[in-house]
Formats: structure tokens, sequence, C-alpha cells
């Protein structure tokens, strides 16, 4: 069986959709010098709290609200754990993970199986009709373009505004901008809360938008690739986009082996897209002059005010 290009790179985008917008999240938290390994559980409590929502109300713009709230909430408690009680940032965000899986399993007792609305087109079907162009530019959901639009977004305030030159220099040394008169756990703070926001509508828009079902545990590892990203990205929002397409092009073309039935063990195939990220981070992680050149100076240290 032939693979149809236009629908294998349909499917890489709309698989690559959630990793993105997690990692874009929490990109702009790392810059900002917090290490949050909560994402999957910030993912997941977005999933179900958007998909409860959707069900209740029929508005998909609600539930994407709702998976962001939900993110954020979550977040906000390791905010206040790491920044204000000075907590460990790994061993909060591995609890915060657990916490989130175990709590999405119970919020989604008996929402299994519920129906959800369609997101409504953005495009006119004319446009989408277009030959090759028309699915793979104008087919898809609007958060989908949302997610393009939040990287150019982080890009250019990372690179181009004062609030973003600020976000850097707290993550290059959180005591030179203290002494500069800088609020650091003001400021850190609210990159917590973006990266949750962002990972919920990750989460939210996996459940309500691609998969549009609730299943225990749907994010299946995605918080923890969305990781990975940031350090494959080097810390750079286009790069975060080009490591998120290409996990979704590896995951859209093992399901699309499978269907072909290539001889290839399908448990293999699974894999593939997990194995892929791992040997990247190897290839990365082996010239360590350069990734520490690149990640910021502050990363995961906790900050005590001198005063």
């Amino acid at each position: 069986m032939m693979i149809d290009p236009v629908t294998l790179v349909v499917a890489l985008i709309i698989a690559s959709t959630p990793v993105l917008l997690a990692a874009i999240g929490e990109l702009v938290v790392e810059r900002a010098g917090v290490l949050n390994l909560g994402v999957e559980g910030m993912m997941i409590i977005g999933a179900v709290t958007g998909f409860m929502t959707a069900v209740e109300t029929g508005s998909v713009a609600l539930a994407f609200l709702a998976g962001m709230a939900g993110g954020m909430i979550l977040s906000a408690v390791f905010a206040f754990l790491t920044q204000v009680l000075l907590s460990n940032q790994v061993a909060t965000g591995l609890a915060l993970t657990l916490f989130g899986l175990g709590l999405a399993a119970l919020l989604g007792v008996g929402y299994s199986g519920q129906q959800v609305p369609v997101s409504a087109d953005l495009f006119p079907p004319a446009m989408q009709a277009i030959p090759v162009a028309g699915p793979i530019l104008f087919g898809h959901s609007p958060m989908i373009y949302v997610s393009v639009l939040l990287v150019g977004a982080v890009w250019f305030v990372l690179r181009h505004t004062r609030t973003g030159l600020i976000l850097r220099a707290v993550g290059e040394s959180h005591d030179a901008a203290h002494a500069l008169g800088y609020k650091v756990v003001r400021i850190r703070v609210m990159a917590i809360l973006f990266g949750g926001a962002c990972a919920g509508l990750a989460g939210a828009f996996l459940s309500v938008a691609r998969v549009q079902n609730w299943i225990e545990g749907m994010t299946a590892g995605a918080g923890w690739i969305a990781l990975a990203l940031v350090v494959f990205a080097s810390w750079k929002p286009w790069r975060v986009l080009f490591g998120a397409y290409l996990f979704g092009g590896i995951s859209a073309l093992q399901l699309r082996l499978q269907a072909a039935e290539v001889g290839v063990p399908v448990a293999l195939l699974d894999a593939s897209p997990y194995l892929v990220t791992i040997v990247v981070l190897v290839l990365i992680s082996s010239d360590r002059t350069r990734a520490a050149l690149n990640a910021p100076a502050a990363l995961g240290k906790v900050f005590h005010a001198s005063g």
C-alpha cells in the first residue's frame, strides 16, 4: 500500500501540535531559569478539563480556555513550592506529573466515549479543496495556526522586546537581575504560569481536537518529548517548531507503516519516535561545551533574595 504524502504531511502537522504548544511554553519557563518537569502532568490536566468542558458546554473555545486554566492552576502550585517555599525544582516537577496523572484519571471517570463538538473551519471549503496546498495549508483546526503564531510571538518577545531581555537576564543570572532591581520571583512565576497555560492548551487540543475522546494517560509521554525538544532546539523558538514537526512526522509515518503492514515489529514502530528523540539528545549531549553555551546559566538554580 502506497503512503499518500499529502495526508502524511497533514497528519504530521496535527500530531506535532500538542508537543509544539507544550515545548514553546516550557522554553519560556527555562529561559527564565526554571526547570519544570511537570509538563506531562499539566498536559493531562489540560486534556481532561478541556474535554469535560467541551462535553458540558458544547463549546470548543471554552474547552481550550478551560484546558489553559487547568494547566495554569497546576503550574501555580509548582510556582508556589519552588519560588516561595524554595523546594527542589526537579523533585517538585516530578511530583507534579504524578499528581496530575492521578487527578486527571479521577476527574475523567465517566467521560470516556462522550461526544464533543467539532472546531469550526477557519477557511472556506473552496480553499481546502485546492490540490496538495489546500489540505496542507487550509484544512486544519484554528489552534494549529495559533501554535505557529505563538512560536513567532515568543521569538519576537525574547529577541526584540524589553520584556524578553529581562526574562533572559533572569535566566542567565538571577543575582545580577535582582541587583538591578528586577523582581526575579515575580518574573519567574509569570513565566511558569505561561508555560502551564501552554501545556494545558496542548492537552486540551489533544483530547478535544485531535483524538476527540478522553482516554486515561492519553498524553503517553508527550510532555517528556516536549522537555527534550527544548534541549534539542537549544532554547530557540524556531528550532522548537522544527523539532516538533520532526517528531510529528516520525509519529505519523510509523502509523502509516503499521497500516501498510511492513515487515517491522509493531512495538519497534511504536517506539520509533521516542528512540529518535533519545538518539538526537545523545548526539547533542556529546558536545557538552556547545550545550552549556546555549543553556540558560541559572537554569534550575534556586534564587535566594539577599535583601
